[in-house]
């Protein structure tokens, strides 16, 4: 399993790479305002300033190939909610099983992580299936992969898990043993600042 510094150990961006993030998100931002309408760059701006560590994780986001942008804000919680909106289930996040538990019940063939912890590892969590139909009524994601999506405890106890796809313009969710893993599968992550 790949070794990552979890948040709040102190990860920080240097200045340079930092500025690139800062400048990617912005421009997705400023492409995609369908999927955030009303909301300034303005004010995300200064979510991701005040807080190094998410922006440590959006980093992650951004390097396993999850292409984060803004899909709400939560005037309540007065956080800004950040969902992978990459086309396909991220690259750098495919041929997982589901959660560690599920890696170390396989005797042979183990992926090199599983999804559950990764996502941990990135600060970040899985999106759940609401989240996922969110996700999909802003775009059409997953047309030619699948994503996991937390799995309810009960279905876990018994050893499943479920994952979610596009296709013939429905989204469908699935199930399958949670200790598999495929090369169409990833996952993706939400992150709330």
């Amino acid at each position: 399993m790949t070794k990552r510094n979890k948040i709040g150990s102190g990860k920080a961006l240097a200045p340079k790479h930092r500025d690139e993030l800062l400048n990617a998100l912005k421009a997705r931002f400023e492409k995609n305002m369908d999927r955030h309408r009303g909301l300034k760059w303005e004010t995300v701006s200064e979510k991701l300033e005040g807080n190094p560590e998410k922006l440590w994780s959006l980093s992650e986001m951004e390097r396993t190939g999850g292409e984060p942008d803004v899909v709400a804000f939560d005037k309540k919680a007065g956080e800004v909610i950040f969902y992978d909106c990459a086309p396909e289930s991220p690259k750098g996040r495919r041929s997982l099983c589901y959660d560690r538990a599920a890696w170390e019940s396989r005797k042979e063939n183990k992926p090199a992580s599983d999804a559950v912890g990764m996502a941990g590892e990135m600060g970040i969590e899985i999106l759940t299936e609401v989240q996922y139909r969110e996700l999909q009524n802003l775009g059409e994601f997953d047309l030619k992969t699948s994503s996991w999506v937390r799995t309810p405890d009960d279905v876990r106890k018994l050893g499943g898990a479920i994952f979610c796809d596009r296709r013939y313009d429905t989204v469908w969710t699935y199930h399958n043993g949670a200790e598999s893993y495929y090369g169409a599968r990833g996952f993706r992550g939400i992150l709330r600042i």
